[in-house]
């Protein structure tokens, strides 16, 4: 199965409840963590370092909102979140905003619903995801580092720059044009194509190196694709 490169963590003490968001968001493409209280998210969430939260409001031993606060104020996270609860008073749906919830979901609720939601906080807020995977090659922009099935590939600026853009749009063939402004957006483009062929060349042999793939292919005539199958 093809992922998007996001993984999501879900919190929800019903299992079933869960299982079914789990489920729904699987098949549409996503990496998915679980955690059944508030404690267990944030333990979690230090281990896995998820792109997305589906968090409901009322958890055991941390709830919802004290969690959506840590990861604001104390992780000083800007991971997309989206609280689910059963409670539909404006003011809890206020609380929750305030606390730093991107969405509200009350129950009971669309699972197909919760997917469209995701996907579109997902479109508001894609510069803030801090990690992106693809097949044991993940990276974490805000952190600028760069890895395959956890053993760190050292980058220059500008490879890391490339990757980013390879992972943020995957399977879509890439002009060098465009590549050229991601590296050299505020320059005129004096610069000329080779530059972008070396530095891909670079970039895929300590790809290979590093995992025995290159994940990035020359499209004749269009420019370069990311694979990730």
């Amino acid at each position: 199965m093809e992922l998007k490169g996001k993984s999501i963590m879900i919190v929800e003490d019903d299992h079933n409840i869960r299982n079914l968001i789990k489920v729904y968001l699987e098949n549409s493409g996503y990496e998915t963590y679980e955690a059944s209280d508030g404690k267990e998210a944030m333990d979690t969430f230090l281990k896995v370092d998820p792109c997305f939260l589906v968090v409901d409001l009322m958890l055991p031993s941390v709830s919802g909102e004290e969690l959506t606060q840590w990861i604001r104020k104390e992780q000083k996270s800007e991971i997309p979140i989206i609280m689910v609860t059963a409670k539909t008073a404006e003011a809890d749906r206020i609380s929750g905003l305030k606390a730093g919830a991107d969405d509200y979901v009350t129950k009971p609720f669309s699972p197909a619903e919760l997917v469209a939601r995701v996907e579109a906080v997902l479109r508001r807020t894609a510069h803030r995801c801090n990690k992106i995977s693809y097949n044991g090659l993940t990276l974490k922009p805000f952190k600028r580092e760069a890895s395959y099935d956890g053993s760190k590939l050292s980058l220059t600026p500008n490879e890391f720059l490339l990757l980013s853009m390879f992972m943020r749009h995957s399977n879509q063939v890439l002009t060098r044009e465009q590549l050229l402004d991601e590296l050299y957006p505020l320059q005129e483009k004096v610069v000329v194509d080779r530059t972008i062929d070396v530095h891909i060349a670079n970039l895929r042999e300590k790809l290979r190196k590093k995992s025995g793939k290159t994940f990035i292919r020359t499209v004749r005539g269009m420019g370069y694709k990311f694979e990730a199958l």
